[in-house]
């Protein structure tokens, strides 16, 4: 089920050849079922109409790899739907990991700057920003548990009820589930880490609420059958929020994958 329609003008579909090399070029993509697989080229679609995609620092993109970053960033809107895709409309793209600075004030009163290299970042309505390099080996190595793209979007969705918490926009009923589930696992999640014991699932999910939902959703795409071993009510959830995982157990690429 689709809770959120999307409320954009349908733009022109992707040509059928070009979605085939999409689809050649994402083993996600690929391994979609046929209604799935519509479904995330008219999202693709609707993305490329909406949001400009602005390569920097001398990086260049090509069509096809528009088209594919594209696609890749629409793959956690499958079930959820275009809504998914309001609030922002640029995706800044570096050739590998960024650095920013970051500043804050601790407990003394005293100002400390940092700087950061990063992977990705969402902005709350501001733009979605990718490293190319991390997301062409998140490409070679789709179960790795990593995808950067997943991760980023995966904020976007948290940021559209307006409180960045690690909770998307969810029916009422299943919101309260949702909260609870998330904050008994986090909390156990952050006892491990805290206590030096090896973690199965990155530790980087520790820091907060939002970014254990992002890491969790990197491994529901990338690593889903070891997400369920660790934590089964957060997978529970996550396949009923994103659909199941093109990689689960007993999924493969459709028969008819190469017909667009």
């Amino acid at each position: 089920m689709r809770w959120f329609r999307g409320l954009f003008a349908r733009p022109a579909p992707i040509d059928a050849a070009q979605w085939r090399r999409v689809r050649t070029s994402l083993p996600w993509v690929e391994r979609l079922d046929p209604e799935r697989d519509g479904r995330l080229r008219a999202l693709t679609a609707e993305f490329l109409h909406g949001k400009t995609i602005t390569p920097v620092d001398g990086l260049m993109l090509d069509p096809d790899q528009r088209r594919t970053l594209a696609a890749l960033c629409c793959l956690p809107l499958l079930e959820f739907g275009a809504e998914g895709l309001h609030g922002w409309s640029q995706l800044i793209v570096y050739p590998d990991a960024f650095r920013v600075q970051r500043d804050h004030i601790d407990a003394a009163g005293v100002l400390h700057i940092e700087d950061d290299e990063l992977s990705g970042e969402a902005w709350d309505a501001g733009p979605l920003i990718l490293s190319w390099a991390d997301v062409c080996a998140d490409i070679d190595d789709p179960e790795s548990g990593c995808c950067v793209a997943v991760h980023e979007m995966a904020h976007k969705l948290d940021m559209l009820d307006g409180a960045i918490d690690g909770t998307p926009p969810l029916p009422r009923d299943w919101q309260r589930e949702w909260a609870r589930d998330f904050q008994s696992a986090y909390d156990a999640f952050v006892s491990q880490v805290e206590a030096g014991r090896e973690t199965a699932i990155d530790p980087y999910a520790a820091e907060a609420t939002d970014e254990f939902f992002a890491v969790c959703s990197e491994y529901h795409f990338s690593a889903p059958q070891l997400l369920r071993e660790e934590m089964p009510a957060i997978a529970s959830h996550l396949l009923r929020f994103y659909g199941e995982s093109p990689f689960a157990e007993g999924t493969s690429a459709p028969k008819s994958a190469g017909r667009v």
